[in-house]
């Protein structure tokens, strides 16, 4: 992975802590990245993936999966809207959510109970955007793109933001070594 720019501020002053930007270039290195960010997560984190279809979102979520030792295999919740990973050992369980089909906002996923998940999980939220910022004010915001003019198919630019007083002192920067 390489960082182009690995810690420039973020836009959102009040309530970001930084912004870091990574070339990914193969879904190994988005799994690889995705065991790497699962060391920075613990329960109550709050993670919202964005990214066309095929990006990598559930290749990125499966990585968590694997970092974060939890039970099951991680694959698209496109169906069912929600999947519970229990923990394998002695961390947090990982829900992770697709909300490409819900087209409200939180209104329409208060079923999922997220909030009552929230506490003791680490949730990641496919297609969240401005469906579950309501859930906490600090959230890790991931943006998935592919990287334009790139004749290599699996090249992807990847956008870490951690917003709130949780991601304010996280090293994100990490994640480029």
């Amino acid at each position: 992975m390489e960082a182009p720019n690995d810690s420039a501020p973020a836009t959102e002053a009040t309530t970001a802590a930084t912004t870091v930007h990574l070339t990914v270039n193969s879904p190994e290195q988005m799994r690889e990245l995705g065991r790497g960010l699962a060391k920075l997560l613990r329960p109550g984190d709050l993670v919202m993936l964005t990214g066309e279809l095929g990006a990598g979102k559930t290749t990125l979520t499966r990585g968590l999966g694997e970092g974060l030792d939890v039970r099951g295999a991680v694959t698209s919740p496109t169906f069912v809207i929600a999947r519970v990973h229990p923990a394998l050992g002695d961390g947090p369980p990982l829900v992770h959510v697709d909300a490409y089909r819900l087209g409200g906002g939180l209104d329409e996923m208060e079923d999922l109970d997220l909030d009552v998940s929230l506490p003791d999980s680490v949730i990641v939220v496919e297609w969240g955007e401005g469906k579950v910022e309501e859930l906490s004010d600090d959230r890790l915001q991931v943006v998935i793109h592919r990287a334009t003019g790139d004749t290599d198919d699996d090249v992807r630019q990847v956008h870490l933001t951690g917003l709130g007083a949780r991601w304010r002192n996280a090293d994100l920067a990490a994640l480029a070594a």
